[in-house]
């Protein structure tokens, strides 16, 4: 059975309405307060899938070249990665995440699960909400992932 054009428009306003602002307050948990959400992200993307070019992670996080340039020369200044020459083609540059970069996205994601563990725990959710909450998380993945 599909679902009306009605009922999926308002689910579709509902999860947005919520996923924005559980976002917003999420993101406001950082390890370091200089880092942007941008930087952030490629430093969790170089986290998750190792060392990536520089066209690579721009069109990860789906952003010009120049832009992601600008964004990996920051993040050098700040010691959170490095550059470094491909080894399979001497002429390409890959970008690395550093100690200190998996640190910050290590202390980063603990802080941001301990602040929304606690939001939980505030609302004493049931076992059988908190099994909701999994299940609907489950199927925002799926959404995300398509």
């Amino acid at each position: 059975m599909t679902a009306s054009d009605e009922s999926l428009h308002d689910t579709a306003t509902d999860l947005r309405l919520a996923t924005f602002r559980l976002a917003r307050r999420l993101r406001r948990e950082r390890a370091d307060d200089h880092i942007s959400d941008a930087h952030f992200a490629v430093l969790a993307c170089l986290k998750m899938n190792g060392p990536l070019s520089v066209g690579a992670l721009a069109q990860r996080e789906r952003v010009t070249a120049p832009t992601m340039s600008t964004t990996v020369a920051a993040l050098v200044e700040d010691g959170y990665v490095t550059r470094v020459q491909d080894e399979e083609d001497r002429r390409r540059v890959q970008v690395e995440i550093t100690d200190a970069g998996t640190d910050v996205v290590t202390a980063t994601v603990r802080k941001r699960d301990a602040a929304l563990s606690g939001a939980l725990a505030e609302l004493d959710f049931s076992e059988s909400e908190l099994q909701t909450l999994r299940e609907a998380s489950a199927l925002m993945r799926k959404v995300a992932e398509r």
